[in-house]
């Protein structure tokens, strides 16, 4: 039995794991759930799972989930809080596989921790190589760990790819990635119409279903822009060989091209069990109950060239991402707290680029030779991105 933990498991990644691993019970085991607040959902998944460990990151959200599993007779589950807890369940040496599927920041110490304890590492996580690239893939490779991706434009990359072995992309006849991004809701909008956009709106994605903090991202073309940071960590690609393509069916979820004029592509519905039976699977291949692509039925494929103007996070993202060093994590800070910022209404949409832009101004960039000073850089962002907020505020 493969022994699992899924960090962040009352999100849309962590729900659609438990989907996959509960249509195989012969195969797989739940050893440790995490969550942040949904501790009902919580509950729910370990009354089906019944996992060893639950995990909350506050002392007193663990409280509440003690008493509530304990009403449901699930006296079997240890409840753990904090990092420390989130690192222990990523670790276990009955866990073989993890799923890093922490939105945010606060993914990225269990999610090292995990490649530090040599795990199949299910990487949903994208700060894990926003913030630290460099630092994260030296873990993988010094406890040797593997690393799979989930998001699916890099899971249809490394489909597409040759075996590394050890060779750069260009020994291995790549020419170019290209990322294919759906263009999000307002991908028709004018830059007037957009600053006029409600966080209802934004949210609310044609093709997939997300968070809310990513649905942003999405709309805004920042999630593209930190998949582009990721593609360059992953597959040890510059920024000059990775391009953005907007598809709006979001059928083909990315391509390689070879210096031969060949293009691999790989396609599938849009639905994020695709990616995570694969990763749990690989190199077999496991049914995750997604049903078949019917290609007579979208009948045409679409494609148009990203617009870094009305998009302006895209273009930040690969300015940070060229800049190196601790830009990106700045760039990450700066995203995450103007996005929470235009949810609580504080900003508008179109605000959100500016924030960022203007955090990436205003701190200096330095070496991420160590996780403390990648945590610095996020921690002195994010109270320069709040003062941005304070100046932007809408009234």
């Amino acid at each position: 039995m493969i022994g699992v933990t899924v960090l962040g498991a009352t999100g849309s990644i962590g729900i659609s794991t438990l989907d996959v691993v509960g249509r195989h019970p012969e195969r797989y085991r739940v050893v440790a759930l995490t969550a942040h607040r949904q501790l009902d959902r919580l509950v729910e998944q370990c009354a089906q799972h019944r996992p060893d460990f639950a995990v909350v990151l506050e002392d007193n959200a663990a409280e509440q989930l003690q008493i509530k599993l304990t009403a449901r007779g699930l006296h079997e589950v240890q409840v753990l809080s904090g990092v420390a807890g989130l690192e222990r369940v990523a670790s276990l040496p009955e866990v073989h596989c993890v799923m890093a599927a922490i939105v945010g920041a606060a993914g990225l110490a269990p999610t090292l921790a995990a490649a530090r304890a040599g795990k199949r590492l299910l990487l949903a996580n994208k700060e894990a190589l926003v913030m630290s690239g460099q630092l994260f893939m030296d873990e993988v490779l010094a406890h040797n760990a593997q690393l799979l991706p989930i998001d699916s434009e890099h899971n249809a990359i490394f489909q597409c790819l040759p075996e590394r072995n050890g060779l750069a992309l260009s020994r291995r006849g790549v020419r170019r990635i290209l990322l294919t991004a759906s263009g999000g809701p307002f991908r028709r909008l004018s830059l007037d119409e957009m600053s006029r956009v409600t966080p209802a709106q934004a949210v609310a994605h044609p093709n997939w279903d997300m968070g809310r903090k990513i649905s942003v991202d999405s709309a805004s073309m920042m999630n593209k822009g930190l998949e582009v940071i990721e593609a360059r960590w992953l597959f040890d690609a510059q920024a000059d060989v990775i391009d953005v393509v907007v598809h709006p069916q979001s059928v083909i979820h990315s391509m390689v091209e070879y210096v031969d004029g060949s293009v691999l592509a790989q396609l599938g519905n849009p639905d994020m069990r695709t990616p995570i039976a694969h990763a749990l699977a690989w190199p077999d291949r496991i049914d995750s109950g997604v049903a078949s692509l019917d290609l007579l039925r979208v009948g045409k494929l679409e494609f148009e060239p990203a617009d870094t103007v009305r998009f302006p996070c895209l273009g930040l993202a690969y300015q940070a991402l060229r800049a190196g060093g601790t830009s990106t994590a700045i760039l990450n800070a700066a995203n995450e707290i103007a996005v929470e910022a235009f949810l609580d209404e504080s900003v508008s949409f179109t605000q959100i680029p500016a924030v960022i832009e203007a955090t990436l101004a205003d701190v200096s960039a330095g070496p991420a030779d160590s996780i403390q000073s990648v945590l610095a850089a996020d921690a002195h962002a994010r109270e320069v991105a709040r003062a941005h907020v304070q100046r932007r505020r809408l009234g």
